[in-house]
């Protein structure tokens, strides 16, 4: 056999270096293929980056819109709050006497003259929320640059008491039937929950002074005018409102993903629904004041509610086993 039959390879040839090139293997198809498969991996990298930019440039769009959605709605809230305030020593003091309740007092902080300090008077009679301010935020706030170091903000309706809305059902012949919110934050909620207390008919609505939004011009626009008919009373502690209520021969069911399906409970006779916080739910105390707890079956992947929309779910059970 000569020499160029020994150097034959697999169908290619052996190099000097002893080292066979042959096709499918390191020869010229071999290079083609590596060639090839470089080039898609590059291809898919490139492709791949693009659509990573895409999602970014995506999700930046997204992030754009909600800011401008939040920044929107931040400033109609603080435009309906803006036309509750009221500037200046006298028009905040006069205000007390008038006998108009104050959501909250902002004072500028380390200013305790004679004013200010019957100013302060009023506010711990009427348990007003009171927050020291830096002037800076003050002048902020200020519409009418005068505000003489206090700025207050008025509640858009009057509360009514809790005695009130007992006689609310009196006068109607029906067992109570009341809605405690445990410190909801959102004035749209509220909204919404006084808007779905009058249509079931219940007999009002108990809010705590504290941690809790109040009767903000925008809680009055989402009730879409329930509010005139619906009673709200404000109160320092939530839990002894609760234990005080219980005297009266009222029931209290509080609104719990751990509770039994509300189907299978019997939710009639002198009741109080318990709603809680949209994130934090229904606190310890309170919670453990009730008398028992209720759930909402759940079927989907998501396993909360809005709590205006869990208020109503509830409230409607309520509503329909009292027509039983």
């Amino acid at each position: 056999m000569n020499n160029r039959e020994n150097n034959k390879g697999y169908g290619g040839y052996r190099s000097e270096n002893g080292r066979s090139e042959a096709k499918g293997e390191r020869g010229g198809y071999g290079r083609r293929a590596n060639f090839k498969e470089e080039n898609t991996s590059e291809n898919s990298d490139r492709n791949s980056r693009r659509h990573n930019r895409r999602e970014d440039v995506g999700r930046e769009n997204h992030r754009r819109k909600e800011e401008v959605a939040f920044a929107a709605e931040e400033s109609e809230a603080n435009a309906e709050e803006e036309s509750s305030r009221i500037e200046g020593r006298n028009a905040v003091l006069e205000a007390y006497r008038a006998g108009r309740t104050i959501e909250r007092l902002y004072i500028l902080d380390g200013n305790h003259d004679g004013p200010i300090g019957s100013i302060l008077r009023e506010a711990k009679k009427q348990d007003t929320i009171i927050s020291y301010v830096k002037r800076e935020r003050l002048d902020a706030m200020s519409e009418t640059g005068k505000h003489q170091g206090v700025i207050a903000v008025a509640a858009a309706y009057k509360y009514a008491e809790v005695e009130g809305l007992l006689a609310n059902a009196r006068i109607k012949g029906e067992d109570p039937f009341l809605i405690l919110l445990d410190d909801v934050e959102d004035p749209h909620n509220l909204g919404a929950i006084i808007r779905t207390a009058n249509c079931v008919g219940a007999h009002g609505v108990i809010i705590p002074k504290r941690r809790s939004v109040g009767l903000t011009p925008a809680a009055v626009k989402a009730s879409a005018g329930a509010v005139n008919y619906t009673p709200v009373a404000r109160v320092t502690n939530l839990s002894d409102t609760i234990r005080r209520l219980k005297e009266e021969g009222i029931w209290f069911v509080c609104a719990d993903m751990a509770g039994e399906v509300m189907y299978r409970q019997k939710l009639t006779g002198p009741i109080g629904l318990v709603v809680g916080n949209e994130g934090a739910g229904v606190s310890r105390l309170v919670k453990e004041n009730c008398d028992f707890i209720t759930s909402i079956p759940m079927k989907g992947d998501i396993d909360s509610l809005n709590a205006s929309v869990a208020a109503g779910v509830l409230a409607y059970e309520i509503a329909r086993q009292r027509m039983i």
